[in-house]
Formats: structure tokens, sequence, C-alpha cells
């Protein structure tokens, strides 16, 4: 099964990226399951390395890095990111800056699309 996942909304302030990214992470772990995520508006936010929370917070970065551990292949909108002043540089690696035209096909290339 190949499914996308794609979140939009604040990478804080909201759970919805939270458990977007607890399920993405949890079906990334299926041997049976390929899964890709994509970022579009402030969700860009959750890619960004070196983030200070406070001790008991969820960190979106360090569930970023498990699910691509995991086997995820994550891309974060380009546009999304030049207009939130975000750089590849403040990116955690496991991320990279994608197009509308790689979500496209990934959305083409997917059996179920989940949306955040």
């Amino acid at each position: 099964m190949k499914i996308l996942v794609i979140l939009q909304g604040p990478a804080y302030g909201t759970e919805a990226n939270y458990n977007g990214l607890r399920l993405a992470g949890n079906l990334a772990k299926r041997d049976d399951v390929d899964v890709k995520i994509f970022c579009f508006g402030d969700a860009v936010g959750c890619a960004i390395a070196n983030q200070q929370l406070p001790n008991g917070y969820y960190h979106l970065d360090r569930m970023l890095t498990s699910a691509a551990r995991h086997g995820a292949e994550i891309g974060l909108c380009g546009t999304c990111m030049d207009a939130r002043g975000i750089t590849d540089e403040m990116l955690i690696p496991e991320t990279r800056r994608s197009t509308l035209d790689e979500v496209t096909d990934w959305t083409l290339w997917a059996d179920k699309t989940i949306t955040f």
C-alpha cells in the first residue's frame, strides 16, 4: 500500500500535525506500506532543526526524523518555505525542499491520501 500524508496547519498550537505524524510514523513501520509526507503552509515549520520546546512537549522535527528512519520520504513546499523565510540550511537533514509538481506526482502514486 502506498500512502501520502499531507500536513497543512501550524507546527504547534493544534495537534493536527502531531497526530498526522503519529499516523505517518506508525504506517512507515509496516513492511507492506510505503509512506510519503508532504508539508504545505505553516506545516513546513515542523522540519526546522534544533527546536527548543518545554520539557514534556512533543518535537515534530524528531517525529519527522523517526518517520524517515522507517523509510518515509518527506517533501516541503518550497513556495511555502520562501514565504516564511525558511532556508534549506534551517531544515533537519531528513527533509528537503520540494515542488507542487512533485506532490502532484505523489498524489497520483498514492493508493490513499490523508490530509491533516
